[in-house]
């Protein structure tokens, strides 16, 4: 491969670290009772969510792992994730604030994975999927680590359908001659916009269960009755 035409400035980046150390923050402040995480546990939980992305997106890419060739993404990921904890109880009353905050970093992570791996000279499939795993890489990443169902695979969550839309529109204007640097800032905002409505509109993707009983019930409907003939 050859050297990528586009380089994420490193600000953005740490931004993006910053923000999902804060998210992370707050999500393992919410524990109680055995759930309860320390100063530790905290600052694990916000590395993760602030670094797995870029970690996944770099490893599918099979390039130098950025976020270990600077010393500020964990310093960022940790210092972050020690202010959310601080401020926990803030930016609890804030619901608006924390759900506006999720969006961002969804769509930072996939406009940031999609345009590397659309750099790199990858397809454009290939590097929607990298972007969806690098926008929902940490949450993952956090879930499977603290023993808890997979939050982008819940009912209504719309994650990876929220990022997925992003890289989409990303490669799409990509494909049509837009610079890659808009691109990816129309893909953070799409990103954010779908995954915002679907929490204020509670919108979510059918129920697998649902489509199987309405299957059934559709089936059940097309048997023909045979009845017994009247006397």
């Amino acid at each position: 491969m050859t050297e990528p035409l586009f380089v994420i400035p490193l600000w953005a980046d740490l931004t993006a670290v910053g923000l999902g150390g804060i998210q992370g923050a707050l999500f393992a402040s919410g524990f109680r009772g055995q759930r309860r995480l320390d100063l530790l546990g905290v600052a694990l939980i916000g590395i993760l969510i602030g670094m797995g992305g870029g970690l996944i997106r770099d490893l599918l890419l099979n390039v130098p792992l950025t976020t270990l060739q600077s010393n500020w993404y964990l310093i960022t990921a940790t210092g972050a994730a020690l202010l959310g904890m601080l401020l926990a109880n803030v930016f609890q009353r804030l619901n608006r604030v924390i759900v506006g905050l999720d969006a961002v970093v969804i769509g930072m992570f996939g406009a940031f994975g999609t345009s590397k791996a659309l750099a790199l000279g990858l397809p454009a499939v290939p590097a929607v999927f990298v972007g969806v795993c690098a926008a929902v890489g940490g949450s993952v990443l956090r879930d499977v680590i603290m023993g808890l169902p997979v939050a982008v695979m819940h009912v209504g969550s719309l994650y990876a359908v929220a990022a997925g839309a992003g890289c989409v529109t990303l490669v799409i204007l990509d494909a049509v001659g837009v610079d890659l640097v808009i691109g990816a800032i129309v893909c953070i905002a799409v990103a954010a916009v779908i995954r915002i409505l679907a929490v204020v509109f509670d919108l979510s993707l059918p129920e697998q269960r649902l489509l199987h009983r309405r299957k059934v019930a559709g089936e059940t409907t097309a048997i023909p009755v045979v009845r017994p003939p009247a006397d």
